[in-house]
């Protein structure tokens, strides 16, 4: 039987983010890239996820769309079939990544929007992906795609997020826990934590990749994905 799969973004990304996963788990799943880019806290992105998504999911985000992810799961658990915790965390920002957080929006309301995505790529990917400028050019294009009035939006979505790990243990469906293993952004202890609070949750690394895996590494994360969407 086909799955229903939602797909959710991270910051500054679109649909692009999912491209390879949604045209390769296309035998298994009936995709929907949901967007994040409407509101200003993750409880209303996710209930505007839920109220576009069909009855029942399996439910994949990825950075900051794991973050929106988590919020499903405390507001419609019992819609979510399984789910896929991607280069992501469920801790809140600390406050060194607020005040990081609130530069990059002053730098965007200062008309530096488009220096943002320069200034983020060094810690999106990983150091060998840098030169591959199909990539790049694909982040950067997302970025513009998405637009610094959204930006700035998703920003105080993120920065206002809740603490979730008193939550993970609640999480009853099949869940994959991602990463790459050089990813700057939620490293891989912060992953270590969410699979050991899950109650059987599999930890799945991808080696020589950084926060965004499913464009970096594009092959391995479908595959990882496509045993997860199969597994009991």
């Amino acid at each position: 039987m086909t799955e229903n799969l939602v797909l959710i973004p991270g910051l500054l990304c679109d649909a692009q983010l999912w491209a390879h996963q949604a045209a390769h788990l296309s035998d298994l799943a009936a995709c929907m890239v949901a967007d994040i880019t409407g509101a200003e806290t993750v409880d209303e992105l996710a209930d505007n996820v839920l109220a576009s998504a069909p009855d029942h999911f399996a439910l994949a985000g990825l950075s900051m769309g794991g973050y929106v992810a988590h919020a499903i799961m405390r507001r419609a658990p019992g819609r979510v079939r399984r789910l896929a915790l991607i280069d992501t965390s469920a801790r809140p920002d600390t406050p060194e990544q607020l005040v990081r957080r609130g530069q990059l929006i002053d730098m965007s309301k200062y008309g530096k929007f488009r220096g943002v995505t320069d200034r983020l790529l060094p810690i999106l990917v990983h150091e060998d992906r840098l030169v591959e400028t199909k990539l790049t050019d694909d982040i950067k294009k997302m970025a513009e795609h998405i637009g610094s009035d959204a930006f700035i939006r998703q920003q105080h979505a993120i920065m206002s997020r809740p603490d979730s790990r008193p939550f993970l243990i609640e999480y009853g469906v099949p869940t994959l826990v991602m990463c790459g293993r050089q990813d700057a952004l939620t490293p891989l202890e912060l992953h270590r934590e969410m699979a050991a609070a899950i109650p059987g949750s599999r930890l799945a690394v991808i080696e020589d990749c950084g926060h965004l895996s499913t464009m970096e590494r594009p092959q391995a994360a479908t595959a990882l994905m496509r045993q997860w969407l199969t597994y009991n």
